[in-house]
């Protein structure tokens, strides 16, 4: 079914890892169908990159961004860190010449169209210290390239704050996958970040979440499955699919009260302004 003509565009989506390769091609024919048309796939490691840039070729209305998320941080076999555990300056420099070179190289195509995924994760082993210098390098890169930044943050938004206070992120960027209050909300507004908004929100017992959802401007919002992962309410276990991006925003639009074709042309718009990305 088609959701009254609406376009939906799914900012965080995992489309490249192993879940979607026995069915990839009918899934996104499928969410066409639903109004899905355009699709952002975060990166997460170097080796990741050139998958992700071969699907937007495959795929049409695809996007990747380039960067180190958290939790592949330490798999990295040239990290190299100090007798303090942060990263050593010739590694510090190869992550953003890494960076760099893999956005100026798909810049003729203008599929890679953000930095990121990377940030602060309070719930793997990594230190935050190491994890904090990795978050500072691709802020340094996303300025010098005039890009966006896609952030994730687990259980450390007082750390992201800080460190964003300190290093401004000049393009603009999304707090992916959004759990928090109101205030932390509008703090990230105020640095110029929007708000990633995904399969969370369908679990009553996130009220903290819901209640910052429903006050925040809509010009502030993206919508996100960060399939595979992140099932909605009742799918428990199941793999995630960015098919579901329609039931997240009318979610959205029940806890809003306001329409679906609203909400619909809100996040599509902004998620285009945010990434340019056509």
């Amino acid at each position: 079914m088609h959701f009254f003509g609406s376009h939906f565009f799914d900012s965080h989506c995992h489309f490249d890892f192993a879940e979607f390769n026995a069915d990839r091609a009918a899934l996104w024919q499928a969410c066409n169908q639903q109004g899905v048309s355009r699709l952002l796939i975060p990166g997460v490691a170097p080796e990741q990159w050139p998958a992700a840039a071969q699907l937007c070729v495959e795929y049409s209305g695809l996007f990747y961004a380039a960067g180190i998320h958290p939790y592949w941080i330490e798999q990295q076999q040239w990290l190299q860190k100090t007798a303090d555990g942060l990263p050593t300056q010739k590694t510090r420099a190869k992550m953003i010449a890494l960076i760099n070179d893999e956005i100026v190289r798909a810049g003729n195509s203008s599929a890679c169209v953000a930095v990121g995924e990377c940030g602060l994760d309070g719930m793997i082993a990594t230190p935050l210290a190491l994890q904090q210098q990795v978050l500072i390098a691709h802020i340094e890169v996303a300025n010098q390239l005039c890009k966006p930044l896609i952030v994730h943050c687990v259980r450390a938004h007082n750390e992201l704050i800080a460190l964003l206070k300190q290093h401004k992120v000049n393009y603009g960027g999304v707090i992916h996958a959004f759990t928090g209050s109101y205030e932390i909300a509008r703090t990230y507004i105020d640095m110029g970040f929007y708000l990633g908004v995904g399969g969370a929100i369908t679990y009553a017992r996130a009220n903290k979440t819901r209640a910052a959802i429903k006050k925040i401007p809509l010009d502030f919002l993206l919508l996100e499955t960060d399939a595979p992962d992140m099932p909605l309410q009742g799918k428990q276990g199941q793999r995630n699919s960015p098919e579901n991006i329609p039931q997240i925003a009318q979610v959205l639009a029940e806890l809003r009260e306001e329409h679906l074709a609203e909400i619909a042309s809100a996040t599509w718009n902004n998620t285009l302004r945010l990434f340019h990305a056509g």
